[in-house]
């Protein structure tokens, strides 16, 4: 199966999951018995549509995916999880690649793509590689999913407030477009500021930048979209909100 056998053991990352799916059963037990004593959990399947019925893991984890299954060819396959599973980059192998098959698959996002016979010290660098890429991932989406909550927690009238000051309003501004005080301005401001945990406007605009909130273009106002006012203050850019010390920590 592989045309070499000097396998050094991977960081112990036994959380991590590596999917094979293969039709070819010396195919599977081979890659799993490698896996496994690279210190890795291995989940083999004989084709897609066996891998398409395993639940998700909450756990970094890649998938090793050949190109010809007996039922959904693996590129298709490829294609059909690639944008949802963003989380799980894709190994693609098999037993006759051609150019034009590359570049698909690659084109498509795969990690990597190997021909057989597969080294075995490649094949482990790639899925560790491909580790590392799903627990950044998995860290992004946490981080995104909390945003998104603190996002979800301000009132109707605070996240207009929020769009209207990331989008480079004054405080007098926001409140002549919303038709309120600027006392009361200012205390939804520092409702957003606390709910978004953020100290500072630089961060707020990169945490907006985030969630796509407040672009300049358009506010919400009760049910609508509507257009916003330009406003007559330059809009903040981003190097100017990093210059005042934003960035997300």
């Amino acid at each position: 199966m592989f045309t070499s056998s000097r396998v050094q053991p991977a960081t112990d990352r036994r959380s991590a999951v590596v999917f094979v799916v293969d039709d070819d059963v010396s195919v599977r037990e081979s890659l799993e018995l490698l896996i496994q004593c690279a210190g890795l959990q291995a989940r083999t399947f004989a084709s897609a549509r066996e891998f398409l019925a395993c639940p998700r893991v909450d756990a970094p984890s890649c998938l090793v995916l050949d190109v010809s299954l007996p039922d959904v060819n693996g590129l298709d396959l490829q294609a059909q999880i690639a944008a949802d599973r963003v989380d799980m980059p894709i190994i693609m192998i098999t037993g006759y690649g051609d150019v034009p098959m590359t570049v698909r698959a690659m084109k498509a996002g795969a990690a990597d793509f190997m021909t057989k016979p597969l080294d075995g010290e490649e094949m482990l660098s790639a899925v560790r590689s491909a580790i590392a890429r799903s627990d950044v991932a998995l860290g992004d989406q946490a981080v995104l999913r909390e945003l998104r909550e603190r996002h979800a927690s301000l009132s109707q009238r605070e996240r207009q407030v929020m769009s209207l000051v990331v989008a480079g309003r004054l405080n007098k501004q926001v409140a002549r477009e919303l038709g309120i005080s600027e006392i009361t301005v200012k205390a939804h401001r520092g409702k957003v500021m606390r709910k978004m945990r953020v100290d500072s406007l630089a961060e707020l605009v990169n945490v907006a930048a985030r969630l796509r909130v407040g672009s300049g273009l358009s506010v919400l106002q009760g049910d609508a979209i509507v257009a916003a006012a330009p406003a007559p203050q330059p809009v903040p850019t981003r190097s100017a909100a990093a210059a005042a010390g934003g960035g997300w920590r």
